[in-house]
Formats: C-alpha cells, sequence, structure tokens
C-alpha cells in the first residue's frame, strides 16, 4: 500500500500570530494563504518535506459545525486542550532556546525521555501543544 501523510490540522485563533510563530520562529514556509467565506486557511510547511503540510485553520472551520460545537472548540482551545504536533529535529536544545527566545510559553525544557528522544515542548500562540524530538544518538 502506497499511503503518505500529506495534510494535518491545527486550529489557531489569530493567523498573522501563528504565522509569526511558525514561519518566523520555527522557519516552516508559507504555502498557502486561502480566504473563504470569512475564513482563512493558511499551509505551513518544512522545506525539508515538500509533500507534508500543516494547515492553520480556524477552530470548527467546517461550515456544518453547530454555534454550541463552535463555541466549545473555542473553549476549548483557549483553554490550551487541543494537541497539536511533534516535529523532528537535528539539535533540540539550539531549537528550545530559539523558541523560548521568541517568547513562546515552555511547558517542558529538553529532557532525555526512556523512549529513545531528548524532547521539549512549547504552546504556539493559540495555545497548541507542540513538542520537539530529537532521537538520541547510540
Amino acid at each position: 500500500m502506497d499511503l503518505k501523510l500529506s495534510q494535518c490540522f491545527i486550529a489557531v485563533d489569530d493567523h498573522d500570530k501563528a504565522l509569526a510563530f511558525y514561519r518566523d520562529v520555527l522557519g516552516l514556509e508559507v504555502r498557502n494563504d486561502v480566504g473563504f467565506e470569512g475564513m482563512r486557511w493558511v499551509t505551513v510547511g518544512s522545506p525539508l518535506q515538500p509533500d507534508v503540510e500543516i494547515v492553520l485553520e480556524p477552530p470548527a472551520a467546517d461550515p456544518s459545525t453547530s454555534p454550541a460545537d463552535k463555541l466549545a472548540m473555542a473553549e476549548l482551545l483557549a483553554k490550551g486542550v487541543l494537541r497539536g504536533v511533534i516535529f523532528r529535529t537535528g539539535d533540540c536544545d539550539a531549537l528550545f532556546e530559539r523558541v523560548r527566545a521568541s517568547g513562546a510559553d515552555v511547558i517542558q525544557e529538553p529532557m532525555d525521555q526512556p523512549y529513545g528522544v531528548r524532547d521539549c515542548a512549547f504552546r504556539d500562540p493559540a495555545g497548541n501543544l507542540l513538542r520537539f524530538n530529537e532521537p538520541r544518538r547510540g
């Protein structure tokens, strides 16, 4: 079976703040910026993975989502309980210093995990949990 990840989605409440983080701090490239019916979707990705994209979308972007569900999603996003993604890096400590210097909310400083990676964690400007890991050598 020929199956690959193409896109994943992260809910954001302010696309300009999200762009400042994902593009300017993490160094992802902007691949698309689309407005439609009062909503906005921004697609970013690593230059090292041209076939994988992260879509920064409004919470509950599906047009069939009820007003109550949209409110619930916005509240969950504001609480920081929605999951983000895990990024792989070649230098977890250097990445940590760069992201921390941007003022991002630090959740976990770099540490060696028993499952074979050194990792750290931050929240993006919308409150999504992002982890960054580096495979441990040896």
